[in-house]
C-alpha cells in the first residue's frame, strides 16, 4: 500500500550511484509525521530533488564528455537532477489545495533517462498510549 510522502523522505535514482532526499518547503501547512506533506509539484532539481550522489547514464553529457575523455571507460560524474515534470501519478483523491500529494508509488523521471523513485517515504505511524 501507497504511503504519503514528505519532508526527509530517502529517493533513488536508477542512475545515481547514491540515494538522495526529498525537501519539501514549508509553504503549505499540511503536515505528516510532524513534517511538510509533498504533492506533486515537488520536483524542482536542488529545491526538492536532491543529488544522487555520482550519474553513470551516458546520456548526461557530463557523463558522456568524460567516457570520451577517459577512451570509452565509463566515467560517473557528479549527479545534477533536471526533472522538469511533475511526479506522477500521485494521489489524484487526496488534494493539498488543488495539487494531488505525492505517494510512494509515484515516479519521477529525469531528463537524462533515469527513473526516481521513493524509498522510504518519511512517514511514520505515531502511536499514542
Amino acid at each position: 500500500m501507497a504511503q504519503h510522502v514528505c519532508n526527509g523522505a530517502t529517493l533513488g535514482c536508477s542512475f545515481g550511484l547514491a540515494p538522495g532526499t526529498l525537501a519539501v518547503l514549508p509553504l503549505r501547512r499540511v503536515l505528516t509525521s510532524g513534517q511538510p506533506a509533498a504533492t506533486v509539484m515537488d520536483h524542482q532539481p536542488l529545491v526538492n530533488v536532491l543529488p544522487f550522489g555520482a550519474c553513470t547514464t551516458p546520456s548526461n553529457p557530463a557523463v558522456a564528455a568524460a567516457t570520451a575523455a577517459a577512451l570509452g571507460v565509463l566515467t560517473p560524474m557528479p549527479c545534477v537532477p533536471v526533472t522538469p515534470a511533475p511526479w506522477l501519478p500521485g494521489t489524484p483523491t487526496v488534494l493539498e489545495g488543488e495539487v494531488p500529494v505525492l505517494n510512494s508509488s509515484s515516479t519521477l523521471q529525469c531528463v537524462w533517462g533515469g527513473t526516481i523513485r521513493v524509498l522510504v517515504p518519511g512517514q511514520v505511524t505515531e502511536l499514542v498510549p
